[in-house]
């Protein structure tokens, strides 16, 4: 008898042993497959709807959402997490932050520190934000710009599970003119940087050149483009309410970006930028300080999201009232910014344009995204519509409403709480306490220890 019919009846036996359940459960590669878990709390709110509802219930299977509301089938052997009186929301958004870096209350050093601290360092310091971004609610951020690809790389660590985060929807780099607010040579000597620091590729002048960085943009990771409209505030050079774009580049920029399936949001303080842009067919406006019924109505008429990060004037407020240094044109724009964005605001609401929610996080310190809220119901919108904008139409506006966004099932389950009601008192979302994304609990204050569902 040969040696190869020897070996026949031991492969079968092998090949018996795979196939049985017993020997699946103690492969070492097997995944256990993950316990149903249901929350309850006194309310819900499902992220579209006019109010909230009692009680909130709803069941977790695999990371989506399995069952909403009390009459939700309850799978045995479940484990309950029981809030309380409390109110289930759908995990936050913010359509504008930048998690690679953050302003301290000392301008020069924060510009020393961009030339001198190591990239490396500069990672670790955004893997900070973003934790503190995902324990305060907020389970998916639009990160409009960074350098040296550290939002990608963020992105991707939280995405493999290598550190926590939220979920990331990364622009690379702002694209903008020579001389621009998105020119980081910009009020620095010819000369002083070579081309790789400032990332040419993103400095663009003319329709083909705007292509190309938004290929370039696309080609190194990004989900979203961004562009620079008009002037900023905390750029060195350049007036923020000035176009920076001719309606031509802006055209090929957006037809470019969608083109490769890429939403576009633009910085545009000022009306005749951001204007340019509208017609363009931008997705969204971030800021618009200075946006004239003209620019609203366009955007009312055309859909386009305004994204007004009310917080980004507050960080600067309080930055002034401290005495803090800035540089006397940067001070002289952003007090002018600082008095034209209520107004601005509150008549985008009266002409029901679609406002989304984004805070420019950095600008601000990291951690306090959810004060928006605040600033948004003291402008006149409702506490619903607060809650809506940062998340149904958040989703909406980052083409992700077919996976979050909303508490229904098939949806990831990217759940989160507030004590008591946050449409009875909106600055009960600086107090969330529970976090889920996608099934994972990151934090629960409450620590009641689960228990069987019997």
């Amino acid at each position: 008898m040969s040696w190869r019919m020897l070996m026949i009846p031991r492969f079968l036996i092998f090949a018996l042993l795979l196939c049985s359940p017993s020997f699946a459960q103690t492969a070492p590669n097997a995944k256990p497959v993950p316990k149903p878990i249901v929350i309850k709390a006194a309310r819900m709110f499902d992220g579209k709807s006019d109010r909230v509802v009692a009680p909130g219930l709803l069941v977790v299977v695999g990371g989506v959402i399995q069952g909403v509301g009390a009459g939700a089938q309850i799978p045995a052997g479940a484990e309950v997490i029981d809030l309380g009186d409390a109110t289930l929301l759908p995990g936050f958004m913010d359509a504008h932050t930048h998690l690679s870096g953050e302003a301290s209350d000392d301008w020069k050093q924060d510009e020393l520190d961009s030339l001198k601290k190591p990239i490396t360092e500069q990672a670790l310091d955004a893997s900070e934000y973003a934790r503190k971004t995902l324990l305060i609610g907020f389970t998916t951020v639009r990160d409009l710009g960074s350098g040296d690809l550290v939002d990608v790389g963020l992105r991707n660590a939280i995405r493999n599970g290598k550190i926590v985060g939220p979920r990331m929807l990364v622009a690379v780099r702002a694209v903008g003119a020579t001389g621009g607010h998105c020119d980081p040579t910009g009020g620095y000597r010819p000369g002083l940087f070579d081309r790789s620091f400032s990332n040419e590729e993103a400095v663009a002048n003319g329709p083909d050149a705007v292509r190309a960085a938004v290929r370039a943009n696309v080609k190194y990771g990004a989900d979203v483009i961004k562009v620079c409209a008009t002037g900023g505030v905390l750029s060195l050079v350049g007036d923020v309410n000035s176009p920076q774009l001719t309606q031509a580049e802006l055209d090929a920029l957006v037809d470019e970006a969608h083109a490769l399936r890429r939403k576009t949001a633009a910085h545009a303080h000022g009306a005749e930028g951001a204007k340019r842009a509208i017609r363009a067919g931008i997705d969204s406006i971030e800021h618009g300080s200075f946006l004239d019924d003209e620019a609203l109505d366009l955007m009312a008429a055309k859909g386009t999201f305004y994204v007004p990060t009310l917080m980004a004037p507050e960080g600067l407020r309080e930055r002034l009232a401290k005495g803090l240094y800035l540089p006397p044109n940067v001070e002289a724009k952003a007090r002018a910014a600082i008095a034209s964005i209520r107004q601005t605001f509150q008549k985008a609401l009266a002409k029901r344009v679609r406002i989304a929610f984004g805070t420019d996080a950095a600008v601000y310190p990291h951690g306090r995204n959810a004060e928006e809220f605040r600033h948004m119901v003291e402008l006149g919108m409702k506490p619903i519509d607060a809650l809506k904008a940062a998340t149904s139409v958040d989703a909406e506006l980052f083409g992700i409403s077919d996976r979050t966004g909303t508490l229904e099932p098939g949806k990831l389950a990217d759940i989160i709480a507030t004590p008591g009601d946050p449409t009875v008192d909106i600055r009960q979302t600086e107090k969330v306490f529970f976090v889920m994304k996608e099934g994972v609990t990151y934090r629960n204050d409450q620590a009641t220890a689960p228990r069987s569902n019997r």
